[in-house]
């Protein structure tokens, strides 16, 4: 096996490409071996050089409540009156700790991505 640490972009784009074709490897297989490290590899240099943002919690409610074609009356249950759903989709509430477990549980978002700050609330 002869892999190298990806240090540059084009490291990184020959890694991707030898990825490529190693995708229908065996898994214990040494090419299925090279496929794991080289994954890791790439893993490890995307996180460093390319990170990924949580999204803002509330665009993530309104995504999710688009997905599920759910309308404001969905969220009651999960955040209070109407009038409360409202304002929260409209970044004048914040989440309270219970409306995050609700959530969390009825559309599934990540509590991470709920427990923080949203980009637009008002404080």
């Amino acid at each position: 096996m002869n892999v190298k640490p990806i240090k540059t972009d084009a490291n990184y784009r020959t890694a991707l490409k030898e990825i490529e074709s190693l995708m229908m490897a065996e898994a214990d297989s040494p090419e299925g071996e090279k496929l794991d490290v080289l994954t890791t590899l790439i893993e490890a240099y995307e996180a460093k050089y390319y990170p990924i943002d949580m999204p803002d919690p509330i665009e993530a409610i309104k995504f999710e409540m688009e997905q599920q074609k759910l309308s404001i009356n969905d969220l009651v249950p999960m955040i209070g009156r109407s009038n409360r759903v409202y304002e929260v989709l409209a970044h004048k509430r914040g989440l309270s700790l219970n409306m995050i477990r609700n959530l969390n549980k009825g559309l599934g978002i990540p509590a991470e991505v709920l427990i923080q700050p949203s980009d637009e609330q008002h404080v």
